[in-house]
């Protein structure tokens, strides 16, 4: 099996989809033209069978492979260089009618050079529809070229044009051409509407479209007020954040990929391609705290539909399609062989329909976060606020599949308890910031009903520590989240005692596990590695029980762990292999929350020294 590995990629994009781009230069990865799209090219998940979008230079000696980000920007360059000679590959997506080629057209640009040396390269674009299922006719017009047409439902029609002569091969468009230390070779791959007589971008014109991206990814981080320490980290972050934001509708999906396993030739391999509710308040802290008010503003707009289409009830969903789609049918795409073996590869994500009791808690706050730092909240979004707190405390009590969206039998889930909490109690703090109305007596009952059994239901006195959901011996990373969201003192010695059953149990050299497998409690069979989210909010944690210097130790351990670009999956192996979807929004997000607050703590410290 012919894989790299995850963290060898690189992601280019246009805020509509992405692309992965490994540090060999094949693209192995692209939905087209939406984040939730068909696949056009899926070599991560079958290497056979999913497509590929390849140049690769031929070099008669050792050749060394580096990828980087243009300082400030999302244009990629991956490099190859040997003794002999050097060549570089520029990859990048305009972003649609940002510039002054103004079209409809979501487009793929590869520029290829040559720096030293004179080099012969090979060019492969082998796409396979609709997640590899659709056959596809293809065609070469009299100006060179290639219209790839697919037969299946999705109906895309692709384009590629090339400066230098390619061919048809077996379906695929290939070529070979060489190049001498400064000429270069540019390709364009870009969507055809055959309703739409648009006009097609010359290859000609690529060097100032180049410009024009990284013009507007320069402009745009240049917005970020974060001045303070581990900037290039932040900044990567944001970058990668942005890259996952759909600018047609203002959400952010939870990553760009699908079937990326959580363990080598294991069966947790999920569909991340859409917006949970539960990252709602992680992303508007995240984005105020740069100064991205714009981008708050339209994912709380994204919110605020959300709430418009409460279901009678009163209760949500917990997570939707970037345009706000309800339903996520999962599927099994059994024709993939999946990552290294790692099989089913699933779309959709059966977890739509799950009871997630969490979910409102995150809402609320994330919501009560722009009130405070945003804009004032509507009237019609407190009257939908209303009914969904009064859900909750109709339905606190019920027993459910929690944060990690277990597939086992539902629990009473601390976590879940407590984010009930959190959303009553952010309910109650907005209507008497606000002077709004609401049943605020009978909100502060249910609150205080539900924090005192926390304390008493969930705490082990032989542990001495929260445990994961009601009887159990084992604990849960979730349970770090306590004292971020206000609902225990990061110094009581309760939160202190169990912050050490936590890294007895689930923390390995700075690392830490989000819980212990089971079959029993999540269904799934398999193990998986340390969550990277969890990580963060373990630092955080430490900083805020007052131990600085180990909390800035371990983050900067983990900063280590990023992959060559800064970009991090969900999970990491024994080995710091990235397992798990890729990149994931969440670790971002993390890592922004944890980085905020340390450099805040560690200023304070200085200044008072």
């Amino acid at each position: 099996m012919n894989y790299k590995p995850i963290e060898d990629y690189g992601i280019i994009g246009n805020l509509n989809t992405v692309a992965l781009v490994s540090n060999q230069g094949s693209i192995d990865f692209m939905c087209f033209p939406r984040f939730d799209s068909p696949s056009v090219f899926a070599a991560l998940l079958d290497h056979q069978k999913g497509g590929k979008f390849q140049i690769s230079p031929f070099f008669s000696d050792r050749v060394n492979h580096k990828q980087l980000y243009l300082p400030d920007t999302n244009v990629l360059l991956t490099r190859f260089l040997s003794p002999t000679g050097v060549a570089e590959v520029s990859d990048f997506m305009p972003v649609q009618d940002l510039s002054s080629f103004k079209s409809n057209v979501d487009r793929l640009v590869r520029r290829v050079k040559t720096i030293k040396g004179e080099i012969c390269f090979k060019i492969i674009c082998e796409p396979k529809f609709d997640y590899g299922r659709a056959e596809h006719k293809v065609e070469q017009t009299p100006d060179g070229d290639i219209i790839f047409r697919s037969e299946g439902k999705d109906g895309t029609i692709l384009r590629l044009k090339s400066s230098v002569p390619i061919w048809l091969e077996y379906g695929s468009a290939v070529g070979e051409f060489t190049l001498s230390a400064g000429e270069h070779a540019s390709f364009i791959l870009e969507s055809v509407n055959p309703n739409k007589d648009l006009p097609s971008l010359d290859v000609n014109d690529v060097a100032d479209l180049f410009k024009e991206t990284v013009h507007y990814w320069r402009r745009w981080i240049g917005k970020s007020t974060y001045q303070g320490r581990w900037i290039e980290e932040i900044h990567r972050s944001a970058l990668v954040l942005k890259l996952l934001t759909s600018r047609s509708h203002g959400s952010m999906i939870a990553a760009p990929t699908f079937g990326l396993p959580e363990e080598i030739g294991g069966e947790r391999n999920w569909d991340y391609r859409y917006t949970w509710i539960r990252d709602a308040s992680f992303t508007l802290y995240a984005l105020n705290r740069l100064g991205y008010t714009d981008e708050a503003a339209e994912f709380m707009h994204w919110i605020e539909n959300r709430c418009n289409e409460l279901n009678p009830d009163g209760s949500l969903q917990i997570m939707y399609g970037i345009e706000g789609r309800h339903k996520l049918s999962e599927e099994r795409l059994d024709h993939f062989e999946g990552y290294m073996g790692s099989s089913p590869v699933r779309i959709g994500n059966a977890a739509y329909n799950q009871l997630q009791l969490d979910i409102y808690g995150e809402l609320m706050d994330a919501i009560f976060l722009y009130d405070k730092y945003g804009s004032p909240i509507s009237h019609n979004l407190w009257k939908n606020l209303v009914r969904l707190v009064n859900w909750v405390c109709r339905n606190w009590r019920q027993p459910d599949e929690g944060i990690w969206e277990v597939r086992g039998p539902r629990r009473d889930f601390l976590y879940s308890r407590l984010m009930c909490w959190v959303a009553i109690d952010r309910g109650i703090r907005l209507a008497m910031k606000r002077s709004l109305p609401g049943p605020i007596d009978e909100w502060m009952k249910t609150r205080d009903i539900i924090y005192n059994e926390i304390f008493t239901e969930f705490w082990d006195p032989r542990l001495k520590a929260f445990v994961k959901y009601k009887g159990a011996k084992q604990l849960d990373a979730a349970c770090l989240l306590m004292p971020l969201v206000k609902f225990i003192s990061p110094i009581d010695p309760m939160w202190l005692s169990t912050m050490r059953a936590v890294e007895d149990e689930l923390v390995y050299d700075s690392l830490v596990y989000r819980y212990k497998p089971s079959l029993e409690l999540d269904g799934l069979k398999g193990g998986e590695g340390t969550f990277n989210m969890c990580s963060f909010w373990y630092y955080e944690c430490l900083a805020r029980s007052g131990d600085l210097e180990k909390a800035r130790l371990y983050f900067e351990k983990m900063l280590g762990y990023a992959n060559h670009l800064g970009l991090y999956a969900e999970e990491l192996g024994p080995c710091g292999e990235h397992l798990g979807n890729f990149p994931q929004a969440f670790t971002h997000l993390s890592l922004i929350g944890a980085a905020h607050y340390l450099n805040r703590e560690l200023t304070k410290s200085k200044k008072s020294i």
